[in-house]
């Protein structure tokens, strides 16, 4: 477990592509004007020396102290000790449809992204709840077990994808039973499964299963991403959309957000339904609801002491401008030898 203490230095970064396009335009200048002096064979013999690798060498040393440099000012600091702590707080699994239609832009970016803003904005407002993560389309995948590292929680959920389970469909009801097993205590009441779709081809299976479930101990709330309106599926190929999705008759396929299933499957569960178009109104009901469920207590694991490494990268800037100091702009002995970019030619 690592932490970075004064992010703000990483503006310093800004500085190397322009040292870098200042160190273009100055050699562009220089060929420039050296052309406008002599021609090509009297140059080389004016300065058999100049080496265009040692020029390169430099800047690249150069970039690479002050990328060092950077990271010392930022500080990262790296978890030593372990220990164990009491937290109280709200079991929350997010069950999110990866299906083809949550491509879908008619809600923007699109379906699937704007469900994993929700998601992510609801991580950001927890406090000490403990969170998980599964992906379903024809088939439900654990994506993340319940846990408290809500870092570990927004990577997983930025890599999920409409690729990630070739079966296709909405299997909304394994989605709850595999939901079941992330709560490990059978007595526990705060139990929460909250959906992210488009309520797409969810059927009456979904509401009876969300009401045994609700029989378990488990609310369920349901969010809705899309339009009623609805809109095409697209195809694209690195970023650029070639076709929409047809049906067996070479229509377009218009997918739509279908509110009344997921509003089922939440009143069968002692839950509500939220349109997602809005994130801060969707953020703060849900957090309001889960302000007011009664709180478990359990343990978990984090670290409590940190160590400085900014020393390392300091020493690194330090050595790499000591370096730079003997990188003349002259050919020395070994590079003759290597004879790089055929500058003896």
């Amino acid at each position: 477990m690592y932490q970075l203490e004064e992010k703000i230095w990483f503006w310093v970064l800004a500085i190397i592509p322009v040292i870098i396009l200042f160190f273009l335009v100055l050699q562009f200048w220089k060929r420039h004007t050296q052309k406008k002096f002599a021609n090509k064979k009297l140059l080389k013999r004016l300065s058999p020396n100049q080496s265009l690798f040692k020029n390169i060498l430099k800047i690249s040393v150069i970039c690479l102290a002050i990328a060092s440099l950077t990271i010392a000012l930022v500080n990262p600091k790296v978890g030593t000790k372990l220990e164990t702590v009491k937290r109280e707080g709200v079991d929350v699994v997010f069950a999110i449809d990866v299906s083809k239609s949550m491509l879908a832009e008619d809600i923007a970016p699109n379906r699937l992204e704007k469900a994993k803003q929700l998601v992510t904005q609801i991580i950001n407002n927890l406090a000490s709840d403990r969170v998980g993560i599964i992906a379903y389309a024809g088939k439900a995948f654990p994506q993340l077990p319940i846990t408290t590292d809500y870092a570990s929680a927004k990577m997983f959920l930025q890599s999920m994808n409409t690729d990630m389970l070739s079966s296709q469909g909405t299997a909304i009801d394994e989605a709850i039973e595999l939901s079941k097993t992330y709560f490990d205590d059978d007595e526990q009441t705060n139990r929460v499964l909250i959906i992210i779709s488009d309520g797409e081809d969810h059927g009456e299976v979904a509401s009876k299963v969300a009401e045994e479930a609700y029989n378990e101990g488990i609310r369920i709330f349901t969010i809705g991403v899309g339009d009623i309106k609805g809109g095409p599926i697209p195809i694209k190929r690195n970023g650029v959309v070639l076709n929409y999705k047809k049906d067996k008759t070479g229509e377009t396929v218009i997918t739509r957000l279908n509110e009344e299933t997921l509003k089922s499957i939440a009143s069968e569960a002692d839950g509500v339904y939220l349109n997602g178009r809005n994130t801060n109104e969707v953020v703060e009901s849900i957090t309001d609801i889960l302000n007011k469920m009664d709180k478990k207590e359990f343990e978990a694991k984090q670290f409590a002491d940190f160590k400085d490494q900014f020393q390392w990268f300091l020493a690194l800037a330090l050595v790499l401008l000591f370096l730079d100091i003997f990188l003349l702009e002259r050919k020395t002995a070994w590079l003759k030898k290597l004879n790089l970019f055929n500058e003896n030619l």
